[in-house]
């Protein structure tokens, strides 16, 4: 049984899912504690409890300790299960959450997701962030995925919906840095439920003018409807780079496009082909995939450093760091 310190690094819930699906698709056997002891309320939230549980279902897995605030996890995969899922958060947790837990050993055989939850919520890649910036690098290491939008899920009441169709996929190491170019087309979507028009005008407009300023060429979507949820936000996206911003009562729409603006550009003033996050995100995959990936980073993080540390409990020592030159390389252990 390959044990884990969750209070590690960050110390967040990104040691969980790591651990979870590097778990379902090695079937190796692993017991989390310490689980987020370092937050302000410790232990497993309700966003945790479902992608454990997703994860259970999926691998058949014996899961101990999966309950609201437990600070420990044991979970032993069975078999990986090939189908259709639906998972419902009930609250607007995150999607793309769930979706970290789940997705890396859906590539095995292949699977459908249908999750229903917060599409567009704070501490989490929004699903526009996803589809458009992560899975873009996951098809330059073959990995194929499908995914749709069905309805947007804000806080509190979340009821957003996604579609996602996962292929059985042999995942290649791929060598980013020779690919990574500057481009000057930023792409992006301003989106609201429930509210005026005028507020997707704004944001767009505001997160326009800035980039236009600053020398891109911006292609920035409006889309308002009616739905389950009320909220707002922007996501812009250029390469392997993003930036988002949600709207609140009493923020006003031209400061949320301002700050999307302004996230997305502190990333591509940076000569780095990944962003902070997709950093991160990335790492588990390129540790199971045939051959060598590399690339370099805005910034290190602890995050980063704490997916190594999960991956490397898994597969030894397989990730280099140099905070230097901001730069990663994962040599892959080949087992999809």
């Amino acid at each position: 049984m390959i044990e884990i310190d969750g209070s590690y690094g960050e110390g967040g819930g990104q040691i969980l899912r790591t651990a979870v699906a590097l778990s379902c698709l090695t079937g190796e056997s692993i017991k989390i504690s310490r689980i987020r002891a370092n937050r302000p309320k410790p232990g497993l939230a309700m966003q945790h409890l479902k992608g454990i549980e997703a994860a259970k279902f999926v691998s058949n897995a014996e899961v101990e300790g999966l309950s609201f605030g437990s600070t420990e996890v044991k979970f032993k995969p069975g078999e990986l299960k090939k189908g259709k899922f639906r998972i419902d958060i009930g609250t607007a947790g995150s999607v793309t959450l769930i979706l970290q837990t789940i997705l890396l050993p859906s590539f095995l055989h292949g699977n459908s997701f249908e999750i229903r939850g917060g599409t567009d919520v704070n501490w989490s890649p929004p699903f526009d962030y996803f589809k458009n910036v992560f899975l873009r690098a996951l098809r330059e290491m073959k990995g194929r995925v499908n995914s749709e939008l069905m309805s947007r899920g804000y806080y509190p009441k979340g009821g957003g919906l996604i579609k996602v169709d996962v292929e059985a996929s042999d995942f290649r190491g791929f060598q980013f840095i020779d690919e990574c170019r500057k481009d000057a087309h930023v792409s992006g979507v301003s989106h609201c439920l429930n509210l005026p028009r005028h507020v997707v005008e704004r944001q767009s407009n505001s997160a326009r003018k800035i980039l236009i300023s600053k020398g891109y060429n911006p292609d920035i979507k409006n889309e308002a409807g009616e739905g389950f949820s009320t909220g707002s936000g922007i996501t812009l996206w250029c390469g392997y780079k993003g930036g988002s911003s949600l709207g609140e009562r009493g923020k006003r729409a031209e400061i949320v496009g301002k700050e999307a603006a302004d996230n997305i550009l502190a990333e591509l003033e940076s000569n780095a082909c990944f962003d902070e996050y997709l950093a991160d995100q990335l790492m588990p995959f390129a540790a199971i995939a045939e051959g060598k990936t590399a690339y370099t980073t805005s910034k290190i993080t602890l995050h980063q450093k704490s997916n190594a540390y999960v991956i490397e409990s898994f597969f030894g020592d397989i990730i280099n760091i140099n905070e230097q030159k901001k730069e990663i390389k994962i040599k892959g252990v080949g087992i999809i």
